[in-house]
């Protein structure tokens, strides 16, 4: 099923066609609206040529820097999302032989994905358990456990990136997202 997260769709095909592009997307939505960081791939690919991670494990740091700051920058805070999206590449390189999709192939469990997750730079729990509905609810990858792991978002609803599909269901997520930031807000 192809992604349709970023309303562009180009940057969708990259996220479609590229596991490292979803993962690094996921890493980059912080701070930043949802679409906007999952085209941080795309603008990637167009400047570098590729979203390899074996490229830009490799890159010159000061070079990649340039690269992601260029307007429109990768990120709002492009220095250290491009330092942080090297990392990642040289994780994947490293640990899973440049095949991102092998950290949620060959978890045996939610509970392994999860710890697989939150081993990378940029993830922390509830940013594992999005990227564990997102992969369950879109992907179809569900890994015995994955329900426990996802919590709230393994749940039908509008809660996150897990359950855009389209431009309708990315308002859906946005007006969830602002009536949770209202209630934080009002509880103090």
């Amino acid at each position: 099923m192809p992604y349709r997260i970023t309303g562009l769709d180009e940057a969708d095909q990259i996220l479609t066609d590229h596991p490292f592009a979803l993962l690094a997307g996921m890493m980059l939505d912080q701070q930043y609206p949802m679409e906007h960081a999952f085209r941080g791939p795309a603008k990637v690919t167009e400047r570098l040529g590729t979203f390899d991670p074996h490229v830009i494990a490799t890159a010159d740091p000061e070079e990649f820097q340039a690269l992601c700051s260029q307007p429109p920058a990768v990120h709002r805070f492009p220095g250290s999302m491009a330092a942080r999206l090297q990392e990642l590449a040289r994780i994947v390189v490293e640990t899973y032989d440049g095949h991102a999709e092998r950290i949620w192939t060959e978890a045996t469990a939610g509970r392994d994905l999860a710890r697989r997750l939150q081993a990378l730079p940029g993830f922390g729990a509830q940013k594992a358990k999005i990227f564990v509905a997102l992969l369950a609810k879109q992907a179809g990858v569900r890994p015995e456990g994955w329900e426990a792991v996802a919590g709230d978002y393994a749940l039908d609803g509008y809660r996150s990136v897990a359950d855009v599909v389209d431009p309708e269901s990315l308002l859906k997520v946005r007006d969830y997202k602002k009536a949770k930031k209202a209630e934080a807000k009002a509880a103090g």
